[in-house]
């Protein structure tokens, strides 16, 4: 089991520390979550019924930890409110690993996006960064894959409009 674990983080690690990151807006709640999501899942790895990926699995299992972090009150009171200065998105890139930032290469995309609604967030963390389907988005959020393409397309027009126009993905 415990082999079995450390494969997992591997595997995976890089993908939780990354998305707790774009959610937490903060290296050290982050690295929390990276911890709280990896008890879960040797906890309930038992459990895990194979009817996703593991990838989607821990996934998952990632953003309800982050959205469990977001809800403590304290944590409402004082970090939500606070602004990511140039500084501190420099130094969380330079401190992360490089596996985890090459993927985020653009540091105003990478802000517009944290910026987003969670709900578009959500959906363009998983698209782009994790490279899951809109189906597996789906059956990740438990929303309907027309949903799911919906608020990826809104998401777009946001982040399009608040960079200049110019977003890679564009061929």
């Amino acid at each position: 089991m415990n082999e079995e674990i450390k494969r997992l983080m591997r595997s995976y690690g890089n993908d939780v520390l990354r998305i707790a990151y774009i959610y937490l807006k903060d290296r050290y709640l982050a690295e929390d979550a990276f911890q709280e999501v990896f008890i879960k899942v040797y906890k309930n790895f038992d459990k895990f019924k194979k009817q996703s990926s593991e990838k989607t699995w821990i996934i998952s299992i990632t953003m309800n930890t982050c959205k469990d972090i977001l809800r403590v009150s304290w944590f409402k009171k004082v970090v939500m409110f606070k602004d990511i200065s140039d500084d501190s998105m420099s130094d969380v890139c330079e401190n992360v690993d490089t596996k985890v930032i090459t993927k985020i290469e653009n540091e105003k995309l990478l802000k517009e996006v944290m910026n987003l609604p969670r709900k578009h967030k959500e959906i363009i963390i998983l698209y782009y960064y994790e490279g899951l389907s809109t189906g597996d988005i789906s059956s990740m959020l438990k929303i309907p894959e027309g949903t799911v393409r919906s608020r990826l397309f809104r998401a777009r027009t946001v982040l399009k409009s608040n960079i200049g126009g110019k977003i890679e993905y564009e061929g």
